[in-house]
């Protein structure tokens, strides 16, 4: 099995600028073990202190919010493509 991951613009500095990964997780926390040995630096952006998923990083499968699949317990199917999109606050004072 196999899903790719697509890496948002914001988050490719810390992935050495690869827009994807291709990867055999089962699920949301294998996944972010996977991206965690590959990828070092991105660790504290994806997830907090206690392991939790940032509230600000949204997260989608197929184009729908994982959320809405069932969050972490989510099983990742054969081909699916998630998005990983932070939440990127800013503006004009």
């Amino acid at each position: 099995m196999s899903i790719t991951v697509q890496i948002p613009t914001a988050l490719r500095r810390l992935t050495s600028g690869t827009p994807r990964v291709v990867c055999s997780a089962a699920n949301l926390s294998e996944l972010f073990s996977e991206l965690d040995q590959q990828f070092p630096d991105l660790k504290p952006h994806l997830r907090d202190e206690a392991g939790e998923t940032r509230r600000f990083l949204n997260i989608y499968v197929n184009e729908e919010d994982i959320r809405f699949l069932g969050g972490a317990s989510y099983s990742f199917q054969d081909g699916d493509e998630v998005l990983l999109v932070p939440s990127i606050a800013g503006g004009l004072q």
